[in-house]
């Protein structure tokens, strides 16, 4: 189980890199992929992807409002503004703005969809399913999408975007050695039995460390890297997507043990499905991106 767990994250790391570096339309396509096997696994642990054939439209509504969020969202970044020449502009997010209006467009517009569903479907469904479909298209497949607002919607997107698999994975690791090594004082018993209060202490320190390092480095070794933001800086955002991951992580668990289930699929030898890997980035790309426009705006 250990190797499996082992070679299944080496290569969704190795998988990571690849997309992330290459970024646009193959990014865009990879997290939209990603995006709607996590909104059919809610569905079926939220109990809205119903295994009766005439109670599919939920699913099949979700499904598309993620193909076609993506799209919006990929041509969005396309069509913004021009890219700015100066040094410090290029760390800042020239389309911020733009890739607002376009977040807010895209949630609005999924929503009213649904209701649709739910009007011209009634009493086919009952308000929870529609609320629980609603949830989980916000939940996987909009808070996924902003691991590509950041890595398009900054000039230095392709360095500030491993902010968040930083605050996440890094911390997780972080916080898994040091409670396997001091870990005595429980943090959430009914929840997460193996997780320690030692061991949180330690993630949050240690994406920290992580973050100011790779700034550091970053900005000492790659000549195209202008961050416009000082270690120390980094450091504090590190330790806010920490926390905020562990949150993401737990959330999830949460749900897991409200509904009965173990995994959210079997998708990832080891891991289980999406939601059982991607549980933590899901809530810390929506922070890592806030944070990023907040330091670097103008």
């Amino acid at each position: 189980m250990f190797w499996t767990r082992l070679l299944s994250g080496i290569a969704l790391l190795i998988l990571a890199v690849c997309f992330i570096l290459a970024g646009g339309p193959a990014l865009a396509a990879i997290l939209c992929l990603i995006s709607v096997i996590a909104y059919r696994e809610l569905g079926r642990a939220l109990g809205f992807g119903a295994a009766d054939p005439g109670k599919k439209a939920l699913v099949y509504t979700g499904t598309a409002l993620t193909v076609l969020y993506y799209i919006w969202i990929y041509f969005s970044a396309v069509m913004a503004y021009p890219a700015p020449v100066s040094a410090v502009a290029a760390a800042q997010s020239y389309m911020g703005s733009y890739l607002y209006r376009a977040l807010a467009f895209g949630m609005a517009a999924a929503f009213i969809v649904f209701l649709f569903v739910y009007v011209f479907r009634f009493p086919a469904y009952h308000g929870r399913e529609v609320t629980a479909a609603c949830f989980s298209f916000f939940y996987a497949p909009v808070m996924l999408s902003f691991l590509f607002l950041t890595r398009e919607g900054f000039l230095s997107g392709r360095y500030l975007v491993w902010f968040i698999f930083l605050c996440s994975w890094g911390s997780d690791t972080c916080a898994y050695a040091v409670g396997v090594l001091i870990g005595r004082h429980k943090m959430t018993p009914r929840l997460s039995p193996k997780k320690s209060i030692e061991g949180a202490v330690g993630g949050i320190a240690g994406a920290a460390l992580l973050c100011a390092l790779y700034v550091y480095l970053v900005e000492r070794y790659a000549a195209d890297a202008v961050f416009g933001i000082s270690p120390a800086a980094a450091a504090a955002l590190g330790a806010v997507g920490a926390m905020v991951s562990m949150v993401g992580d737990l959330a999830a668990s949460a749900f897991k043990r409200d509904y009965g289930i173990k995994d959210y699929g079997r998708l990832i030898p080891g891991h289980g499905g999406i939601m059982d890997r991607f549980d933590s980035v899901i809530v810390t790309a929506p922070l890592i991106y806030i944070g990023l426009s907040l330091l670097l705006a103008p």
